[in-house]
């Protein structure tokens, strides 16, 4: 069983906080949770992140987080998913779960006619090269917390002001600039239907091209 939760627009800091807590508070029995949100505009610094790549962050705020990765930005419009899984419960090895998060991106986004791939080189999701999804974890006691954003309706130029994920140069792009015009909450069905299914399986899900039988 996984309780999904709707949080709507939260501070990036005290939801952070909260993640932590449920995970550090949970036991082999506590149900598995798929928080949903989107957040003021914050830079996060991951815990490989290096703050040369932070160019001109103006008067935006820089969080130094606990996820995996280095730097990004959260906006009002970017679909939020922050993911709290057992993964020891599930057997569900790390590569596993960023695998099935890529996926669930991809198959949404599939949905709307656009075609979106993972990279090895480079964990998140890409439309002709430019990032629309990513994905920073933690684990702690062999569980899971935080998750993946996907850009949708958003103001991007923050992203100019960084260098994405500690990629010079790396363009990003949003499901609007895509011509594709749906809400957080539509969107955010459509992720995490394609996240439990992988869950319940206990095994990433291969997804079918666009189009394609």
């Amino acid at each position: 069983m996984v309780a999904i939760r709707n949080l709507g627009l939260q501070d990036y800091a005290s939801t952070w906080q909260d993640m932590q807590r449920f995970t550090q508070n949970r036991d082999a029995e506590t149900p598995d949770e798929i928080w949903i949100t989107e957040h003021p505009p914050v830079y996060t610094l991951g815990l490989n992140g290096k703050r040369e790549h932070l160019l001109n962050t103006g008067n935006i705020p820089v969080i130094n987080s606990d996820r995996g990765g280095q730097v990004t930005y959260h906006g009002p419009g970017q679909l939020v998913i922050y993911t709290l899984i057992d993964i020891k419960r599930l057997n569900l090895g790390v590569r596993s779960l960023v695998t099935t998060l890529e996926q669930a991106m991809i198959f949404a986004l599939g949905q709307y006619g656009i075609i979106a791939v993972a990279r090895a080189d480079a964990p998140g999701v890409y439309v002709n090269d430019k990032k629309i999804g990513s994905i920073g974890l933690r684990i702690k006691k062999n569980c899971s917390y935080h998750g993946l954003s996907i850009n949708n309706r958003m103001d991007l130029r923050p992203f100019d002001h960084i260098n994405t994920c500690g990629y010079s140069g790396l363009e990003v792009t949003q499901l609007a600039d895509l011509g594709v015009t749906v809400s957080n909450a539509e969107l955010a069905i459509a992720v995490t239907q394609v996240i439990i299914t992988a869950l319940q399986n206990s095994a990433p899900l291969i997804p079918s091209p666009v189009g394609g039988g």
